[in-house]
């Protein structure tokens, strides 16, 4: 998988695609996101703000509150795209070698993501 956790990543596709103005319509401009936890089994990524679900939670011992929470829920890995560090746009990754270390980078502007 070439998403790792605490990456920038877009999303390509699906519902959470574009971002919604106050008026509720869809903006030319894509959601994006900081990756929280990477699931490589399931090849799914849980990226903050993005496919947000309501969850049903139950009180539980002491004081706690049920209600209904707002969380992420996992997106498949291959509907979103790394952030090029350099122009800001969604691109594909690429290995190389460098100095004995498998190190990822940027197709489109060829710029080294992992330091």
């Amino acid at each position: 998988m070439k998403i790792k956790a605490g990456d920038t990543v877009a999303v390509i596709a699906g519902r959470d695609q574009f971002v919604v103005d106050k008026k509720g319509e869809k903006t030319k401009t894509r959601k994006t996101g900081r990756v929280i936890k990477v699931f490589p089994l399931t090849n799914r990524v849980i990226v903050e703000g993005v496919n947000k679900v309501k969850k049903h939670q139950r009180p539980t011992k002491g004081d706690d509150k049920g209600g209904i929470i707002e969380q992420e829920a996992p997106i498949h890995a291959s509907n979103v795209a790394l952030v090029d560090p350099k122009t800001g746009q969604p691109t594909r990754v690429y290995y190389r070698v460098v100095e004995g270390k498998k190190v990822r980078f940027a197709t489109k502007s060829k710029t080294q993501i992992d330091k």
